[in-house]
């Protein structure tokens, strides 16, 4: 994960925070192993397919063999983009705010600890009072 953020900020943007990391069970699936989860705030010029691009580009060189297909499995990196600013998207291969992201703990949990008061767009509500139970 470290290697993700640093690789992001070189080629992606200012990271302005980083949440610790968060060790999980799988969620979707059955594996003997667990997953790491964090989340980053970054500042970025880029568009959002175009970020959306630069994090693929990144998941690939780390050894990411191929994106999901409503199957999951075991997969080496994962960057998701939960967020950005304001704006609420849909197209095919991109939506944000993400939409699983709710249902999410080990998504929501390392958000809430780096953004607990930004808004989302689209329930109005901080991120922290939107934690799952």
């Amino acid at each position: 994960m470290i290697t993700a953020a640093a690789l992001l900020a070189e080629r992606v943007g200012d990271v302005l925070a980083l949440s610790g990391f968060y060790e999980t069970e799988p969620w979707g699936f059955r594996s003997d192993n667990t997953f790491l989860n964090a989340a980053l705030q970054l500042e970025t010029a880029l568009p959002p397919l175009e970020l959306l691009a630069a994090t693929q580009a990144i998941e690939l060189e780390m050894g990411r063999t191929h994106k999901s297909d409503g199957t999951y499995h075991d997969r080496i990196i994962d960057i998701d983009i939960l967020l950005y600013d304001d704006l609420v998207m849909q197209t095919s291969e991109l939506t944000i705010p993400h939409p699983l992201m709710l249902e999410r703990l080990f998504v929501m949990e390392p958000l809430s600890e780096i953004a607990p008061n930004v808004i989302h767009p689209v329930f109005g509500k901080p991120v922290i009072s939107l934690m799952p139970e």
